[in-house]
């Protein structure tokens, strides 16, 4: 048994065909039928169930598909010793992001981050943070990005930035308030995030005093909330991040949140509890670095950087 023959069954898994799998690492679907054969020979089980349409995998075969890749990641990590031993930034980076912050983060942090490390094999995916923790733990992602407290077992949580939340009224709605408080608001509709979480908790926590009859609707982004408030009033919490991609008059509708309120969230990175490679960890930080607004991220990242 080898990491070739690992890995060659953990794309036909994960394909459902020989033939897609063969194409994916580059060789002939012979080749990877052949060796799978051998490989069942050798282990004396059927992994997969083939027919001429479908490939399925066995009870048996999901469970050494499932070692396989953890034995995969393994194999991969010590490339990855010896690449940060060597000072070198190079090798493989697959970053998970939480759809709510993907959105401010990617489209800058990419470019920068392409640039000053053509080296490292970048992918990202945008993954719920329900997917994230498991994708974690299996060795599917390196690194995660997602509002702070979800650590469990087996997993480190590092604090990156701290983003406040503001309110975006309606032109026709409080217009002359400097600030914002709960009392404002009986008589208003509060158009919140279905999927964000942090978002809603933050509404909910200063919006006690809301009456009975208070309405709230759900959107699917921040984008869409501030169009829905625009053409049918009310308002909506929008984070700090949101406020560049606001237009000039817009930007006229946003309001600080005044009082003792749940009125920011905090944003971690998330590696298993043995992840060792350090460099690749600032890496993420310092591209952030260069264009998070100043003052957003944990000053003891900007003094030090990482230190696992």
């Amino acid at each position: 048994m080898t990491i070739q023959q690992l890995k060659y069954i953990v794309a036909i898994d994960r394909h459902k065909s020989f033939a897609r799998a063969a194409e994916a690492l580059d060789i002939t679907q012979p080749t990877i039928s052949g060796m799978l054969v051998k490989l069942e020979e050798e282990l004396d089980v059927r992994i997969f169930e083939r027919t001429n349409k479908t490939v399925s995998t066995t009870a048996i075969g999901r469970l050494i598909i499932q070692q396989a890749e953890r034995v995969i990641a393994e194999a991969m990590r010590i490339e990855e010793i010896v690449t940060e031993e060597k000072g070198k930034t190079s090798g493989r980076l697959q970053l998970a992001v939480a759809p709510t912050i993907a959105p401010y983060l990617l489209p800058k942090f990419i470019r920068h981050y392409r640039e000053d490390y053509p080296q490292v094999d970048l992918g990202i995916s945008e993954m719920k943070a329900v997917d994230m923790i498991p994708a974690l733990e299996q060795g599917k992602a390196d690194v995660g990005i997602a509002t702070s407290g979800r650590a469990g077992k087996g997993l480190l949580e590092i604090p990156l930035y701290t983003e406040r939340f503001f309110v975006y009224l309606s032109e026709s709605c409080w217009r002359k308030l400097p600030v914002f408080k709960p009392e404002n608001l009986e008589h208003e509709n509060m158009w919140i995030m279905k999927e964000a979480q942090c978002l809603r908790d933050s509404a909910f926590s200063f919006c006690k005093a809301r009456t009975k009859g208070h309405h709230v609707y759900e959107a699917g982004s921040v984008e869409t909330l501030t169009r829905i408030v625009d053409e049918n009033g009310g308002f909506t919490i929008i984070p700090e991040m949101h406020l560049p991609l606001l237009s000039e008059r817009q930007r006229r509708n946003v309001r600080s949140i005044d009082g003792d309120h749940l009125s920011q969230r905090r944003v971690s990175l998330y590696v298993k509890d043995d992840f060792i490679r350090q460099g690749i960890l600032n890496t993420i930080t310092h591209t952030l670095l260069q264009f998070m607004p100043k003052g957003m991220m944990e000053e003891r990242i900007i003094k030090y950087g990482i230190r696992l």
